[in-house]
């Protein structure tokens, strides 16, 4: 059965992408399959993002143009092989994303980091199931009602610290979602993605991706 996942943000700045590298490097130490980690957000481009901008490989661009869509000649972080975005540009048309991201799925275990906003909505439905990364805020879990209505199994990740004291359950109950797992934050991460090293491989955020990846 094709694995796809998609993650998305309850706002900007909730930190969708971190997460959904450091679940695509939890669900490749499993080693059963190729795990694709594919840029579908509108922040900065993916391989910035964990210090791949000067590996050689593949971007969106060269696959809209006809590149072959598979795993083996994209960048790799982590033992996840990267689908970025070029630097400064944009993404294909939702056809052809959805028609690489199949071709993907069909080899691979694919990771969609979404973020915040999405152009096109139906492109959620390439996932069998959406993970919202949500922090501990109310107008996060406002943020995290969006996404409710776009997709049958969108569960919530909720990340730490609370500065309201609005709890992890609590959230789940407002937006009236399944919450997959909650967390702390994770101070090491900012300085680890200034040196261009992508997420910490061991730490609060870590611990919290390995376990949604037992419980999906």
């Amino acid at each position: 059965m094709e694995e796809t996942v998609a993650v998305v943000g309850a706002r900007g700045g909730a930190g969708a992408s971190s997460f959904a590298a450091a679940l695509a490097r939890a669900r490749a130490r499993r080693r059963r399959r190729p795990v694709v980690l594919v840029d579908l957000g509108t922040g900065p481009a993916l391989d910035v993002h964990l210090g791949l901008e000067h590996e050689p490989g593949p971007r969106w661009t060269e696959l809209a143009l006809g590149g072959e869509a598979g795993p083996e000649g994209l960048p790799q972080w982590a033992g996840v092989r990267v689908l970025s975005r070029d630097r400064g540009g944009g993404l294909p048309s939702p056809a052809v994303r959805a028609e690489v991201v199949g071709a993907l799925a069909r080899r691979a275990v694919v990771v969609l980091d979404v973020g915040a906003t999405l152009d096109e909505p139906g492109l959620l439905g390439l996932a069998r199931t959406v993970l919202c990364v949500t922090p501990r805020e109310v107008r996060s879990a406002a943020g995290a009602l969006r996404w409710r209505d776009l997709h049958p199994d969108v569960r919530l990740v909720v990340r730490g610290p609370g500065p309201g004291g609005l709890g992890a359950l609590e959230l789940a109950h407002v937006t009236d979602l399944p919450l997959a797992a909650a967390g702390r934050a994770d101070r090491r991460l900012a300085s680890a993605l200034e040196h261009g090293l992508g997420p910490p491989p061991g730490g609060p955020l870590a611990r919290l991706a390995a376990r949604v990846v037992a419980e999906l």
